[in-house]
């Protein structure tokens, strides 16, 4: 049986499937989900002040239980991460990510996803399609170094792959959470 404790992060790039991730958690251990979109952006996509952001995500992060998708490793990461009991890595390639992207870009034209800040109707930025062109150069080799120093009792999970998620969702639908 696994246990992944009460407080999860879930990271990864863009489009790695975080959100859907972070529901599906919350949904299986019945653990309230927040998303980092939601704290950081108003309505047309305007961005949260950095204090109040910052204040946020440790009101947040100070609760007993959540699941927190989203990385924002400049808006108190490390707070987060020491309250954390499970760090999840969703590593994908980019071009499953640019796809995702797009996929959703068009499933959610007009609208809102139920995962971003009220009034920020889905769209593609040139911004974030080189973001995630760019995360595995720029990103994902800190990540993993990061993650690999990580020491018990706090758990990483770096999860290669859709079916690798399939298979570790599958494991706690199963058995749930001690």
């Amino acid at each position: 049986m696994v246990n992944l404790g009460k407080r999860i992060m879930v990271m990864g790039s863009s489009g790695s499937g975080k959100s859907t991730m972070a529901r599906q958690l919350g949904e299986a251990l019945g653990l309230p989900v927040v998303h980092g979109d939601t704290l950081s952006y108003q309505p047309g996509w305007v961005q949260t002040p950095r204090d109040e952001l910052e204040r946020t995500f440790r009101a947040v992060a100070a609760q007993r239980e959540w699941v927190i998708d989203g990385n924002y490793r400049k808006r108190a990461f490390e707070y987060r991460f020491e309250r954390a009991d499970t760090v999840i890595f969703l590593d994908f390639n980019r071009f499953t990510c640019l796809y995702r992207v797009f996929k959703r870009r068009v499933m959610y034209h007009n609208k809102t996803r139920p995962d971003m800040g009220k009034g920020c109707n889905e769209r593609i930025t040139w911004w974030l399609a080189k973001w995630i062109w760019t995360y595995p150069k720029r990103t994902r080799g800190s990540v993993i170094a990061w993650l690999g120093e990580i020491k018990p009792p706090k758990q990483v999970y770096h999860l290669k792959g859709s079916r690798a998620v399939r298979e570790f969702l599958r494991e706690i639908k199963k058995g749930g959470c001690d």
